[in-house]
């Protein structure tokens, strides 16, 4: 077996791999004598079957395995010696294409683009500043108050006062399309919040104004995605009685409200509030200096690039920012999106932060554990109710899927890593300041 360099570009590679007549035939051979116990043919015994008689049978069946696997071994034989790590899949062609003949040598042109040498950085040369925030009182009283408007509950208005955005109509209704009532269109002493949007686009609009013992017609069009077919797309006349007209009412900020979120007293619940607001304000810190750590490296070191990585960060970056100016079309049939130069300026930062932060991980042999694995999954599973067990299912099949997943653990352990080694101060602010801070991030 024979290994040969064609090129050696920057970062780009190319070899020819030969594998003699010889040492096919040689591995043709080995598997058949692996698979020679367990074959039977009529006419000789299990395991008997001579090994004429199995080349002839099963001899080119076997040939292409063969073929795979000596160019297999051949490859990991050549990264193993050489150091190099692909940037992506090596492309494998045969030289000879169709026209190869049994008997003839294996020649393959192998190429790819290696992995930069990534130059080893002292990580206690890094400089952060870690913002702490405390729950003021200001805050707690505030989020008291969102809370208490969360369990708000609703009184009777003045008789003749009119029903504005916020308040709770109460309605009986009975809906048509083209005439005909439709099954499912009425309901009886229905509490509508107006401004819910918890009805049909429109519907909650045509009853601000309303007085209870009004009779309002609401005319709508179902939407066209609406589920249900029959109903999607038409236009639908809703007879509504206005029974009661309710304004909200917050509820109190005392013990009682603190019980129905389940804490013992209002004390109690203010030690929570604060607790989990001190909980936001550390994963906000946290991002803003995970911005200043990465800015800090992209700073500190410089090598190349493969370029297929890039134009393919490039092209990602590209779809992504066409998708978030288009939301309103999910597919992809929407033609080729252009990179600009913004585009790869943006990719060549990502892969490089991308590769520094994966050679520092592999150097400190950070790894993510089976469990950080499965709380993952588990937190991404939620988004599908009632078919957890088949989003397991495909995770455990769908490697790309399982580094999805890993690749944010990975860099988030990194990350720790790398701030456990860094002189790091701490700065006492105001959340208004963190806030600012946090408007400040770009995305990468």
């Amino acid at each position: 077996m024979q290994v040969t360099e064609t090129l050696k570009d920057g970062l780009k590679r190319g070899y020819t791999i030969t594998v003699s007549a010889a040492e096919l035939d040689a591995k043709v051979t080995e598997k058949l004598i692996e698979a020679q116990p367990e074959v039977e043919i009529k006419g000789f015994r299990k395991g008997k079957v001579p090994m004429a008689m199995l080349r002839k049978s099963f001899g080119a069946r076997v040939l292409g395995d063969a073929m795979q696997d000596a160019i297999d071994g051949a490859m990991k034989d050549h990264f193993e010696k050489s150091g190099d790590r692909p940037a992506m899949q090596p492309k494998v062609e045969m030289q000879s294409g169709d026209s190869w003949k049994e008997g003839q040598d294996v020649v393959v042109a192998m190429t790819y683009e290696a992995l930069p040498a990534i130059p080893e950085l002292d990580l206690a040369k890094v400089k952060l500043e870690k913002l702490i925030v405390k729950a003021e009182d200001k805050a707690v009283t505030e989020a008291l108050e969102n809370l208490a408007k969360s369990a708000q509950a609703f009184e009777e208005k003045k008789k003749g006062s009119k029903a504005k955005d916020g308040d709770q109509v109460v309605i009986d209704f009975k809906g048509s399309v083209d005439g005909d009532y439709f099954e499912g269109g009425s309901g009886e002493d229905y509490p509508l919040v107006l401004g819910s949007k918890s009805f049909i686009p429109g519907f909650e609009e045509q009853l601000i104004g309303a007085k209870a013992g009004d009779e309002v017609k609401v005319n709508v069009t179902f939407p066209e995605s609406y589920g249900a077919k029959h109903l999607a797309g038409k236009a639908a006349v809703f007879e509504c009685t206005v029974k009661a007209v309710n304004g909200p009412k917050a509820a109190e900020i005392d013990d009682e409200l603190a019980k129905k979120f389940g804490a013992e007293s209002l004390e109690a619940l203010k030690g929570q509030v604060a607790e989990r607001l001190e909980a936001e304000y550390v994963g906000a810190a946290r991002a803003v200096m995970k911005r200043a750590l990465l800015d800090q490296l992209d700073g500190m070191v410089k090598f190349d690039l493969p370029p297929s990585l890039v134009e393919a960060e490039a092209s990602q970056i590209a779809h992504q920012l066409w998708h978030d100016e288009n939301p309103d079309h999910h597919g992809h049939d929407h033609g080729s999106i252009e990179t600009t130069d913004e585009h790869k300026s943006l990719a060549e930062r990502r892969v490089r932060l991308g590769l520094l932060l994966a050679e520092i991980g592999r150097v400190a042999k950070v790894e993510v554990s089976d469990a950080e694995m499965t709380q993952a999954v588990m937190m991404q599973a939620r988004q599908y109710p009632g078919q957890e067990r088949a989003f397991f299912e495909y995770v455990q099949k769908n490697a790309q899927m399982q580094q999805q997943l890993r690749a944010p653990i990975f860099e988030d352990k990194v990350v720790d890593h790398i701030v456990a080694g860094a002189k790091v101060t701490e700065k006492e602010v105001t959340k208004e300041k963190l806030q600012k801070a946090v408007e400040a991030l770009d995305e990468l």
